[in-house]
């Protein structure tokens, strides 16, 4: 098993993670309000997601 031979100092290690970096999360536009809202999510304003309100959905099988 390799072992290393010598200890990296946290310079050397904090330097290799300099590009590491979070990015800003994408945000799109709902198609029925035009509010911004997460890709791939229902809109937290009016509650559409593919065309349909899926709010009312889950308030019709509670």
């Amino acid at each position: 098993m390799a072992v290393p031979k010598q200890k990296n100092s946290k310079a050397r290690g904090r330097k290799r993670r300099t590009h590491y970096k979070t990015s800003a999360p994408t945000v799109s536009v709902c198609p029925e309000c035009q509010e911004p809202k997460l890709p791939h999510t229902a809109c937290p304003e009016c509650g559409a997601y593919k065309g349909r309100n899926v709010n009312d959905q889950a308030q019709d099988e509670e």
